[in-house]
């Protein structure tokens, strides 16, 4: 036996039995070790004591010891499939006691060694190089056998007996390249299976006499016929299928990977035709020879659905007319020509009975089924890839189907221009694919009435149309893999329930929809290039506040793609701040502490009276600047006066009738600003030249003084005298008691300097006045080095 036997159904039907063993043994406890295809050559000493499937196919190792399992007495499945091992003592597994899965096929097994112990579900000795069949009397005893793989090049009818007695659910069967030179057609009759697949030998003509009418069997499959060289057609091949009427129970029958003549092959289907068998399936077809055949005969049948799957032939003029006539007229349920190269279809002769056609991946055009009245009962079409072209064909095609509920057109070339007009559509059509075609946004405008589901993922869709009408019965929508720039909402999808909407190019979808869409439980959103920002917060709230049921790929399809410091990032790991996005809130929260500020620091400086300050200073400062174009030394020799005098108007009889009179008469010179004062200079520069020109600066303190802002701003100046930093330069007279709740806040300097320095205070008794007076002169008595300057006077 080669590995050339093996074919592409019995690796599919082998895949998916390990996937349903799996599904069966599936629990927490399950541990896989998957070591195919790493070159072993033996099996690996290192696996795991709780190993329960262990997977070791497509390696070279050529033999099985018992020390290789002997730890794994968890194991379960055993994979050793496509590897070079030609003898096998089953007893190597004799402590696996829970081993319920052997796969050894497509190796060289020639000979094997039974044991009694092992009670196993699935044991496939298939593609191997056995000459009969392995059957071993212990294979008796495995009374939970469901499937058997077995190879042979000679089928003995006593090895048959030994599992009579077993009810397997399905028995794979392969013959080796030398079977037919002694055959015993009776060799299978005590076999007790359902399911029978029996795989002939590759490239070799069909000359065999095998009876494969297993009375037990319901579906029976053939791989494997070729008989192209028969002068009498395929005669051998007829013969094996004619005995199956003695089987009433088959009802599956399954030929694939056929080579035979345009003729063998609708004699075959004739002969399927007049049978017990209701399920028909025909693939991998090779067709040579002409077309000969000219009736058919649709009389009594048990068949309710034929397959015939991608065919091939090697004549190119055919009279296709009569094939398709042959095709269509058949009056069965179910019809499925698939990659036949089929370039057309005819319209039945009669009202037939097809419930459900499949002509997908033909060569059918617009043409198919045109102004075609006689499908009346048909309720499932498949077009899908073929060539049809106008979307605007396929609705007239179907407006005769009074019956269609489910319409497939999808992976054609489809087009819609609106200039058509309306799209007058099977009112009982109720699915529709029309998946990758070339359709845009205007195809919304051509849908069937009563649509349910709807598939148009894969087109060059941009946006739904708002003012789409019509589609409230809709219920699964899908739109993946298009252009949508937006989530569209359900105003006009009011029974949506299943929304598609994945690998668009939607960025910022509304948090709206999810309002809009009560009814929705399926959402399918993901792969898009999500841009992360502040619009993006409110859906990613809602979808995370919907079940996983609803979001189906929520949180792993939903990543950032904008900006780049968050792409790639899941949406739920994306967190930004309500102050953030909130611009109503962004301005409360800048402007309400910003006003409270401003409103503070006004009270502020009210109270503290800082204008006041703020203008003495800007005064200050300019005068300063001036004075910095005069030499200090120059400054310092024009001292003209003993002393300046700031009083208040109020007070200015005292100052005139005492103060002056009592200082000049000593010759003491003495400042006054209505007499001194420059015409012409500001009053605060006439204020600071006194100051500076002057030895002492008096100030005659009383209740008036503390009300004059000019009092205040001598005062000020003479303490900051520019060239008398430092020096004791201020005499205070209290002239009238001051109350200190009376001193406003902006003297804050004349409390400290009450508070700091002797002043003098008037005396009230004239005898106290003299002792006043001398202690005065004293305090200002110098002598002046310069020559007192004619002073223009001005008044305040």
């Amino acid at each position: 036996m080669t590995k050339k036997n093996s074919s592409i159904f019995h690796f599919a039907f082998i895949f998916i039995l390990i996937l349903e063993i799996r599904t069966q043994l599936s629990d927490e406890s399950e541990f896989l070790i998957d070591r195919s295809k790493t070159g072993l050559t033996y099996v690996p000493r290192d696996l795991s004591l709780e190993t329960t499937i262990l997977d070791i196919s497509h390696n070279y190792i050529s033999e099985l010891q018992m020390s290789d399992t002997l730890s794994l007495s968890k194991l379960k499945i055993l994979i050793i499939s496509h590897n070079r091992i030609q003898y096998l003592d089953l007893s190597v597994f004799q402590f696996n006691h829970k081993l319920e899965y052997l796969d050894l096929s497509h190796n060289n097994l020639e000979t094997i060694s039974c044991h009694p112990t092992l009670n196993l579900k699935h044991l496939d000795l298939s593609f191997n190089a056995f000459g009969a069949l392995p059957i071993c009397q212990e294979f008796g005893n495995m009374s939970q056998l469901e499937f058997l793989g077995l190879s042979a090049t000679q089928l003995q009818k006593s090895s048959v007996q030994l599992i009579a007695h077993l009810h397997i659910s399905k028995v794979l069967l392969v013959l080796g390249d030398t079977y037919g030179e002694r055959e015993d057609a009776e060799s299978l009759q005590d076999l007790n299976t359902q399911s029978l697949h029996i795989v002939f030998p590759t490239g070799k003509e069909f000359h065999f006499i095998l009876d494969v009418s297993v009375s037990t069997t319901v579906s029976l499959e053939l791989s494997n016929v070729k008989c192209v060289l028969d002068d009498n057609g395929c005669s051998y091949f007829e013969n094996v299928l004619s005995k199956l009427q003695k089987n009433s129970r088959l009802s599956n029958l399954t030929l694939n990977n056929i080579e035979i003549t345009w003729n063998s092959f609708l004699t075959i289907l004739q002969l399927v035709w007049h049978t017990n068998i209701e399920y028909f399936s025909i693939s991998n077809v090779k067709l040579q020879g002409y077309f000969g055949f000219t009736d058919f005969d649709y009389s009594y049948t048990s068949l309710k659905a034929l397959s015939i799957h991608k065919v091939v032939h090697d004549v190119f003029s055919l009279p296709q007319g009569s094939i398709y006539q042959i095709l269509s007229n058949m009056n069965i349920q179910h019809l499925t020509v698939s990659a036949a190269h089929m370039v057309h279809m005819v319209c039945p002769s009669q009202v037939s009975p097809f419930l459900y056609l499949n002509f997908s991946s033909n060569l059918l055009t617009d043409t198919v089924f045109k102004n075609c009245t006689n499908l009346a009962n048909l309720k499932t079409l498949i077009l899908q890839k073929n060539q049809l072209k106008e979307l605007a064909n396929v609705v007239h095609m179907t407006q005769e189907m009074k019956s269609l509920q489910q319409l497939d057109v999808s992976q054609n070339s489809l087009i819609y221009d609106e200039s058509e007009g309306n799209c007058p559509w099977a009112r009982s059509l109720l699915s529709l694919n029309m998946s990758s075609n070339i359709l845009t946004d205007s195809v919304f405008r051509c849908l069937p009435p009563r649509i349910k589901v709807l598939d148009l993922h894969n087109n060059r869709i941009r946006n739904i149309p708002k003012d789409v009408t019509g589609l409230g019965t809709l219920q699964e929508l899908n739109l993946a893999s298009n252009s949508l720039a937006h989530l569209p909402g359900c105003g006009i999808f009011s029974s949506l329930s299943i929304l598609i909407i994945d690998y668009n190019s939607i960025s910022n979808p509304s948090a709206d929809f999810f309002q809009s869409c009560q009814k929705i439980r399926s959402l399918k959103a993901g792969n898009n290039p999500f841009q992360c920002s502040c619009e993006l917060r409110e859906f990613i709230q809602s979808v995370g506040q919907v079940s996983s049921e609803v979001a189906e790929d929520w949180p792993d399809s939903y990543k950032c793609d904008y900006p780049e410091s968050y792409k790639g990032a899941l949406l739920k790991d994306f967190h930004v701040s309500e102050l953030s996005c909130n611009t109503a809130l962004l301005i409360v929260t800048i402007v309400v502490p910003g006003l409270v500020l401003a409103i503070t620091v006004t009270v502020l400086c009210i109270y503290l009276d800082l204008p006041w300050y703020l203008r003495m200073v800007c005064l200050w400062t300019q005068t300063r600047n001036r004075a910095r174009n005069v030499p200090l030394e120059e400054l310092q020799r024009t001292l003209q006066f003993h002393a300046f005098i700031s009083y208040s108007g109020h007070d200015s009889a005292w100052v005139k009738n005492e103060l002056i009179p009592n200082l000049e008469k000593e010759d003491i010179r003495i400042c006054l600003h209505e007499r001194n004062f420059v015409a012409g200079k500001s009053i605060v520069e006439n204020i600071i030249n006194c100051i500076e020109k002057s030895y002492k600066s008096i100030f005659i303190l009383s209740p008036n003084f503390v009300q004059s802002e000019w009092c205040h701003y001598e005062l000020y100046f003479a303490h900051h005298n520019l060239f008398h930093e430092g020096s004791n330069n201020l005499i205070l007279i209290l002239l009238d008691p001051i109350p200190q709740y009376s001193i406003p806040n902006s003297y804050h300097r004349l409390r400290a300097l009450m508070a700091q320095r002797t002043y003098l205070e008037w005396p009230k008794e004239k005898s106290k006045r003299g002792l006043f007076w001398a202690n005065l002169r004293a305090s200002i008595n110098i002598k002046l080095m310069g020559k007192a300057a004619e002073i223009s006077y001005t008044e305040i």
